[in-house]
């Protein structure tokens, strides 16, 4: 089954919810398998943090033949998120007021912008339900806007290691990575490769958060004792920073993390309990057992709160970062959930 990208663009004013707003923008979009006579067929992916559009290279165990959400059987899309770095408009983009790029005048943009950014190609693409629409972490919380901005669009919404608002917590782990960030001398530079060196120090304050003291325990222990310096648990922290520099850049990761903190679904809207009722699809909340940044109570709270939700959990040596790597266990939990509904549709 092949796979496409393309480039959706707006050209008009895009009022974003700060009171700013984006003299139009572009989003990168991946799609695989194609849509039915009705297109009642669409899975809508909403990726991570510094996720891309191209789901099938770091979600790529859930979107095979034989899968939940087989290629053959499903029409399946994944934007690059408002904000990005990976083909969408964001900090690096050139602002065509000023033909340069925004870099610090980058505005401060919300899940709400980002959803509605999304929605926008929807309408481009006509299509007017979406099968399923699920996302982890960064883009679990764009689901739950979704489906709360349009009810009646969604059959089955699958929110995963995600929140209703963003805590305390996750905010001050945000902030602690941007002050790294802020503390770069090239920060305040307007040149694509500024604050890298932060973003890499941010990086490795990141890890701590989406692992856990179990996963470094079982794969950076060190083999002797005899070691008083260069420890494998100092080099993956060095390790993962390079890697995110190597592909990501400091002003976008500043630009999302603000839009995470940012999440409150109950903001204009009464309450959080009363954004919850607003929810029509049918849902499967997804946690992980040893998530430290989004942990089991948030989740908890959405399924009790989103009518009819259902909510599973999975095991993980991983923390919050098993949504990305236990791929038996989500297929296992996607088809339970996808038979129960079937079976309640037929009586």
């Amino acid at each position: 089954m092949s796979k496409s990208e393309s480039i959706f663009h707006y050209s008009d004013e895009f009022e974003l919810e700060s009171g700013s707003s984006l003299p139009g923008f572009q989003l990168k979009y991946t799609t695989l398998g194609q849509l039915n006579k009705d297109k009642s067929n669409v899975i809508w992916i909403c990726h991570a943090l510094t996720g891309s559009s191209d789901f099938t290279d770091w979600w790529k165990g859930l979107f095979t033949e034989g899968s939940p959400f087989d290629p053959r059987d499903y029409f399946i899309i994944c934007a690059n998120t408002l904000g990005g770095c990976y083909g969408s408009t964001g900090p690096l983009s050139i602002n065509p007021k000023t033909g340069t790029p925004y870099y610090h005048t980058f505005p401060l943009i919300t899940n709400r912008d980002i959803v509605r950014s999304f929605d926008l190609l929807r309408q481009h693409l006509n299509i007017s339900k979406i099968n399923t629409l699920l996302g982890g972490s960064l883009g679990g919380q764009q689901v739950l806007e979704w489906a709360i901005e349009q009810p009646d669009l969604f059959e089955n919404i699958i929110p995963i290691a995600t929140n209703a608002f963003h805590s305390p917590w996750g905010i001050a782990f945000n902030e602690a990575q941007r002050m790294a960030i802020e503390a770069d001398a090239t920060w305040k530079d307007d040149d694509a490769r500024a604050g890298i060196e932060g973003m890499k120090a941010a990086r490795a304050m990141g890890m701590i958060s989406f692992r856990t003291y179990d996963t470094f325990l079982s794969t950076q222990s060190e083999k002797t004792a005899e070691k008083v310096d260069d420890y494998r648990a100092s080099s993956y922290q060095k390790y993962q920073g390079q890697k995110l520099s190597n592909r990501f850049n400091a002003f976008t990761y500043w630009v999302l993390t603000k839009a995470m903190d940012a999440h409150h679904i109950g903001r204009t809207r009464n309450s959080i309990a009363e954004a919850l009722k607003k929810i029509k699809a049918n849902t499967l909340v997804i946690g992980i057992d040893t998530d430290l940044l989004f942990p089991i109570r948030e989740q908890k709270y959405l399924a009790q709160n989103i009518e009819g939700a259902k909510l599973d959990i999975l095991t993980s040596l991983h923390g919050h970062d098993g949504f990305l790597v236990e791929f038996d266990q989500f297929k296992s939990v996607v088809r339970k959930f996808l038979r129960e509904l079937k079976k309640e549709t037929i009586v």
